[in-house]
């Protein structure tokens, strides 16, 4: 199937202090129609960064796309005119940011805001674009959407004002929907009704999704294909289903770890939180011809150390970049 969107090569660098640091670094997935992707990692690995590189948002300066392409149904968006990304942005590809409260502007309605994006995109009439605003807040399930649409963000709770960004990033129906963390500080009932309310939206406009997170347990719950990052590289690619079940990458099985189980409450068996030990580290040291996971990896050696890992296909959906060719699946955490 010929991609909707095909990042290759993708090198995305910041001039700071200690010098030129690439953030992405040789970046290269690939996402299908209708397909829910997502980019996984802890925070500072490049995840929002890929978001905002393919959104034709990165701030410049002090940042610059070094190298690579971006392909939306073959027209390569980095030769693309500013005239030409603004029609892109919120038609063809939406996003939803992390935390709503700032994304949306509080002096106007939430009625304006989704109306506003209508009317630039589709050229709608003021009123065509507030009946269609109605039906955009029905449709993520936003009760009493008449009255709702005369509301300010700060008259809705932090899932409300997480749907609104929904319903106004899939109003024009876009090709492609990135979501940004979208669950961030909402409790666990709001967030899988979240989730679940993306799915079905995104079903019904045929949006393909890349979803932005760090946990696994959200990767396993919506999407089918993950991309594993860490300091601004890929690691590991594939199905969620063997990403999960035989990851190739300690870095992935780090994740998979730290991911909380049910506990038995009536077992003495104390059971710890596990964590990944280290921190990622400071963008000075991205881009280095090594495995930047080394030093909090119990396998790593010379090799590790001192040279970039190779690729390794282990599945025609599945491949991890990583010295060892065969990680057996388990924990490799303390």
């Amino acid at each position: 199937m010929t991609p909707l969107l095909s990042v290759k090569n993708l090198t995305v660098e910041f001039t700071t202090r200690d010098g030129t640091v690439p953030v992405i670094d040789d970046l290269s997935f690939d996402l299908a129609p209708g397909e829910t992707l997502s980019l996984v990692g802890e925070s500072g690995c490049g995840k929002s960064m890929t978001a905002l590189a393919i959104m034709g948002l990165i701030p410049s300066p002090p940042g610059r796309i070094a190298a690579g392409s971006i392909s939306l149904e073959g027209e390569n968006l980095l030769q693309a005119t500013d005239t030409r990304m603004r029609a892109v942005r919120g038609n063809d590809i939406s996003m939803v940011f992390q935390e709503p409260m700032t994304s949306l502007n509080p002096v106007f309605t939430v009625g304006d805001q989704i109306g506003e994006t209508l009317r630039r995109h589709q050229g709608l009439t003021r009123q065509q674009a507030k009946s269609k605003s109605i039906e955009m807040l029905d449709a993520v399930q936003i009760p009493l959407p008449t009255r709702r649409i005369n509301d300010y963000p700060h008259q809705l709770s932090g899932g409300m004002r997480q749907r609104v960004m929904i319903a106004m990033a899939l109003a024009c129906r876009p090709k492609i929907l990135i979501a940004d963390e979208p669950t961030t500080a909402l409790d666990v009932t709001v967030q899988a009704q979240i989730f679940d309310l993306m799915l079905a939206v995104g079903k019904e406009t045929e949006a393909a999704i890349i979803l932005i997170t760090h946990d696994m347990g959200s990767v396993a719950e919506m999407a089918e294909r993950a991309v594993v990052m860490y300091a601004g590289r890929k690691f590991e690619e594939g199905t969620v289903k063997e990403i999960l079940t035989n990851p190739q990458h300690p870095y992935t099985q780090g994740l998979i770890a730290c991911v909380p189980h049910l506990i038995d409450i009536t077992s003495p068996e104390r059971h710890d939180l596990l964590e990944i030990p280290g921190m990622v580290p400071p963008m000075r040291e991205f881009g280095k011809e090594a495995c930047l996971f080394a030093p909090r990896c119990q396998f790593a050696d010379a090799r590790c150390h001192n040279n970039l890992p190779p690729e390794r296909i282990h599945s025609p959906e599945h491949r991890a970049i990583c010295w060892l060719e065969n990680l057996e699946n388990e924990a490799v955490l303390p």
